[in-house]
């Protein structure tokens, strides 16, 4: 069934939202909040909303929000329901960027463009509400907390946010990519991003003075070998076509110079994008620890702490969203993805309950060019081009849009 406005159309409305849009975004990044709990960004987004015919709903477990929108068009209550995600934390760094209205927190910063999705998100609620008698069914935008490292979707649906009649058909998100041309969509089927654990292990010895390690079992060597052995054990046991990244990324151990110690603590991240792979590694990094802890007369106890799952993309939905992503920016607004980036989303969460995809918007500076370094998500001087806001915004719409209206049930 077609509707009465085209993408064009979207992109023109969202072009006049988008200085609501950069106003919200820059007060949000001013005061960016952390973690699961974010009263003021939540606040933020309830100001925006408020006035709108909407439901919204709540969890005990976050301050996240879950904004409901239901077409007035007849038939729309008994129509299908599409999610749109936005994430709305900052990460515990600090920002040297330099903007007039960077973060007034110490050690906190918007980094990974959280504060210009909740934007977005908040400014597609309203372009959406504009045409509520032309939407076939139900929009739900979800406000989600806690997704640096903090399960925060996972949070929301265990509360039951997600699973609330009407219960969600598709899900859609979307994320910011400075290295990315602006105003250009990328994405791919399969997997999109990679799970993320971490692991620690103590190896332990027997302590004694440096100037006799016969005397004592030292730690150290056996911690240097099990760090390079877990390099060779990702390039000898694995698939190259199936990647795993392991990587150490902290080396605790003693407390002076002519001191050995008894113990050496390691702690790494694991990625990998395949559920096969990442079992493989997990059980390689404690075979790896253990038995080479064992060849120096030392023991190794390993923890692996589960992370977020992979994020996978349904074929699907993402040939749906990419014809949306051309029609929106003509031939060159969409980019396929050769290969996963190996850092990790909870929207992997969403994605394990109903179809959908995550897609990346470009968000280049204007002053950089593609061949430049531009300073990507988690850095302290990352920044983003505002003006591309403008498509994201258009880009949930027609999503929404054209899921409700013309997709076909599968």
């Amino acid at each position: 069934m077609p509707i009465s406005f085209d993408p064009s159309n979207l992109l023109e409305e969202a072009k006049s939202l988008l200085p609501a849009a950069v106003k919200l975004r820059r007060r949000i990044h001013a005061q960016p909040e952390l973690g699961l709990h974010l009263p003021l960004t939540t606040a933020a987004v309830e100001a925006e909303l408020r006035g709108l015919d909407v439901q919204i709903a709540r969890g005990p477990s976050t301050s996240g929000l879950v904004v409901s929108l239901t077409g007035t068009k007849r038939g729309a209550s008994a129509g299908r329901t599409i999610l749109l995600r936005g994430d709305m934390d900052a990460l515990p760094m600090p920002e040297d960027t330099g903007l007039p209205y960077a973060s007034e927190i110490e050690g906190r910063m918007h980094a990974c463009g959280h504060d210009s999705h909740t934007a977005m998100l908040v400014q597609a609620v309203h372009l959406l509400h504009r045409h509520r008698d032309e939407l076939a069914g139900t929009v739900k935008f979800m406000f989600q907390p806690g997704e640096e490292g903090f399960h925060g979707a996972r949070h929301m649906i265990a509360d039951g946010l997600l699973d609330a009649d009407p219960k969600p058909d598709a899900a859609f998100a979307l994320h910011i990519g400075p290295q990315y041309k602006p105003n250009t969509i990328h994405g791919r089927a399969g997997a999109m991003m990679a799970s993320a654990d971490w692991w620690s292990m103590v190896v332990k010895g027997s302590g004694g003075h440096a100037s006799a390690p016969h005397a004592s079992i030292d730690p150290i060597p056996a911690a240097f070998e099990i760090g390079l052995a877990l390099q060779t054990m990702v390039t000898r046991r694995h698939d190259a076509f199936d990647p795993v990244v392991v990587t150490v990324t902290k080396v605790t151990a003693g407390t002076t110079n002519n001191v050995i110690p008894e113990t050496v603590e390691l702690v790494g991240t694991l990625r990998t994008v395949s559920p096969e792979a990442r079992r493989q590694a997990q059980d390689g990094i404690k075979r790896v620890a253990t038995n080479i802890a064992a060849a120096h007369l030392c023991s190794a106890e390993v923890a692996i702490h589960a992370g977020y799952p992979v994020t996978m993309n349904d074929p699907g939905f993402v040939a749906f969203a990419r014809e949306v992503a051309r029609e929106l920016g003509g031939g060159d607004g969409f980019a396929e993805m050769a290969a996963p980036l190996m850092g990790a989303e909870d929207f992997s969460y969403v994605l394990q309950r109903m179809p959908g995809c995550m897609f990346f918007l470009g968000v280049m500076p204007e002053e950089a060019h593609a061949h430049d370094h531009v300073e990507p998500c988690h850095s302290n001087r990352m920044m983003l081009n505002e003006d591309c806001m403008a498509t994201g915004i258009a880009m949930h719409a027609a999503i929404a849009t054209r899921f409700l209206a013309e997709r076909p049930l599968s």
